[in-house]
């Protein structure tokens, strides 16, 4: 279950594309969530006296509540004495305080506890054998009461919502625990390897449940699960079914019973063998990673009265067919049905405002794709890859494209773009071969790099006159396209913003541009005639080499030109080297291969 952990990790940061942003207040250090408007306390060597952690944290222009303290956040700092705790923690994870002044002063311990702003940290062996949590405690730290060999007689009370990460762990001699009625979340080991778990009487047809709680499954759980207890199920843990390299868990099918509100984190990850599940009326909310990995997974119904997905829901779930999504969903989040590749056909719900970033990715047999007019934000990579896409409209409330949203749906022909667009961001539509003409948008200020890249039947591009920013390699490899005029408005040409444009024949520049960028235009063959802006100040380093057929270049009279830097031009062999003003810079070799003036 270790390496479940780590994985779980690992695919917080990097699988899940997770846009999470690092902020230091107050010289702490804190990583933000923008989606939900959270900080978990990160990392911080050195912090040393008293602290007093926040309840919220402000960021720029944002506001941010303090909810977690991240694991080895404190670890360390022997001179940290004492500390304040928000109100608004939900979890502490392992090892926050371990090697700090504050764990190591003894007048701070009690009954074996200690217990700070009534959150439980941790315990020690002289901790009683039958421990009663103190009324007062809101909050039981993740870890509390690992590898504590002497308690045997946990007792929790009736305000405690949920049971943390491996808080019970390893307490070998640990033999009786309640979960209260008031518990609605179990995490990840929170019993595992404990007295309790490792009593073979306490499983049933491979099932450790107490209190109604099923705690976990193992390779003895039947292939056609069934739950069949002396009192209802209430609760599914945290990774309750998922499987492990050296636990192969062989259930097939599973009818989740009537009253579970929620599926919890990873509960089902990696089952390799679960191809059929029935999930309950009262379901309102499936967790991250709830279905990771079931590649097997071909049949699931999600209930009307879902209200929630978590990120990973479904990730790598490849032979999982079109689903019904709930007519409650407001978002999709981050790669919660990355790489299903059956599904071929989405009905989204009305309501719909958000599909986080790689929510579809690699979806390739996706044809058919119906956005709902109340959408507001498309994520980055969220249908990256979806091959077989034709057709894409994509509603009026989307103000951004974000970053290689439809990357490599190379089957996309027909891309309308909302009026009020006002930036399509990097490598947003990369690689879609497809595309033959494009509109861009009156209220369209930026166009990001490779935006359009390797778009090789890109013909033709109406630019909008509000455009401000043409980034680097925005149209790079765009074989097709024959003819541009810029914007007037345009300010920015990035470096080989049109790089190898083999078909390019002729460029107009808006006259606020003052510089082309490096490679702007270079391999563009094809290229003919350029008339330059009024106001260029700068040409950058092999911006038109390679322009073989490019003979004409048009200056503006009272030229403001002041440096064409290296290879401007190099081998444009049509081109006569000009007489320009003798205030303009040259760099290396500007003419190289040019043809030479007649004298």
């Amino acid at each position: 279950m270790k390496q479940l952990l780590t994985l779980t990790a690992l695919m917080c940061s990097v699988l899940l594309f997770a846009q999470q942003e690092t902020a230091q207040y107050n010289d702490i250090n804190y990583q933000l969530n923008p989606s939900d408007g959270t900080a978990a306390v990160a990392p911080t060597p050195n912090v040393s006296g008293e602290l007093l952690l926040p309840e919220e944290i402000t960021v720029g222009q944002k506001t941010y509540k303090v909810t977690e303290i991240g694991e080895k956040a404190f670890k360390g700092c022997k001179k940290l004495t004492s500390v304040v705790l928000p109100q608004t923690l939900e979890h502490i994870y392992r090892n926050a305080f371990d090697g700090t002044g504050v764990m190591n002063d003894k007048s701070l311990w009690a009954d074996g506890a200690l217990i700070i702003d009534n959150c439980l940290i941790a315990t020690n062996k002289s901790i009683k054998a039958k421990y009663v949590v103190p009324a007062t405690v809101r909050l039981i730290a993740a870890g509390a009461f690992e590898n504590n060999k002497t308690v045997t007689n946990v007792v929790l009370h009736n305000e405690l919502t949920m049971i943390d990460h491996d808080t019970f762990k390893g307490c070998k001699n640990l033999t009786k625990v309640n979960i209260p009625a008031s518990v609605k979340w179990i995490g990840q080991d929170a019993f595992t390897d404990c007295g309790i778990y490792n009593n073979e009487k306490k499983w049933k047809r491979g099932s450790l449940f107490i209190d109604g709680c099923l705690i976990r499954v193992n390779d003895a759980a039947p292939a056609k699960y069934v739950f069949k207890t002396k009192q209802p199920t209430r609760l599914i843990a945290s990774a309750a079914f998922a499987g492990t390299q050296k636990m192969k868990i062989k259930v097939k099918t599973i009818t989740i019973p009537e009253g579970i509100e929620a599926i919890p984190t990873a509960a089902f990850y990696q089952c390799e063998n679960l191809q059929d599940v029935v999930l309950p009326q009262s379901l309102k909310k499936i967790g991250m990673y709830a279905f990771y990995g079931c590649d097997k997974l071909k049949s699931i119904n999600l209930p009307e009265g879902l209200e929630e997905l978590g990120a990973g829901a479904f990730y790598g779930c490849v032979n999982l067919p079109d689903v019904k999504l709930p007519a409650g969903l407001k978002e999709i989040p981050k790669a919660c049905f990355f790489t299903c590749r059956k599904f071929t056909n989405i009905n989204f719900p009305a309501g719909l405002k958000t599909i986080e970033d790689g929510a579809f990715t690699g979806c390739s047999e996706l044809e058919k794709l119906d956005l709902p007019e109340n959408l507001e934000e498309l994520g980055e990579m969220a249908f990256a890859g979806c091959a077989k896409l034709t057709k894409v409209v994509i509603p009026e409330k989307v103000t951004t494209i974000k970053k290689g949203a439809f990357r490599d749906c190379t089957h996309l022909l027909n891309l309308q773009l909302p009026e009020g667009l006002y930036a399509i961001d990097d490598e947003a539509f990369t690689g879609c071969l497809q595309i033959e003409k494009l509109a861009l948008p009156k209220e369209l200020f930026r166009i990001g790099q490779r935006a359009f890249a390797e778009c090789q039947n890109l013909a033709a591009v109406t630019f909008c006159e509000r455009l401000n920013a043409i980034e680097t390699e925005a149209f790079k490899n765009c074989i097709q396209l024959h003819d541009i005029a810029l914007p007037a408005q345009l300010e920015v040409l990035g470096n080989n913003a049109f790089d190898k444009c083999i078909n390019l024949r002729t460029v107009v520049f808006g006259d606020k541009l003052e510089k082309i960028g490096n490679s702007a235009f270079i391999g563009c063959r094809s290229l003919q005639e350029v008339k330059m802006p009024k106001m260029l100040k700068e040409i950058g380093v092999q911006a038109f080499a390679e322009c073989k057929y490019l003979s004409k270049v048009i200056w503006a009279e009272q030229l403001e030109l002041e440096y064409i830097d290296d290879e401007a031009f190099l081998n444009c062999e049509r081109l006569e080297v000009p007489e320009l003003d003798e205030y303009v810079d040259y760099g290396r070799n500007v003419f190289k291969g040019c043809k030479q003036p007649a004298e």
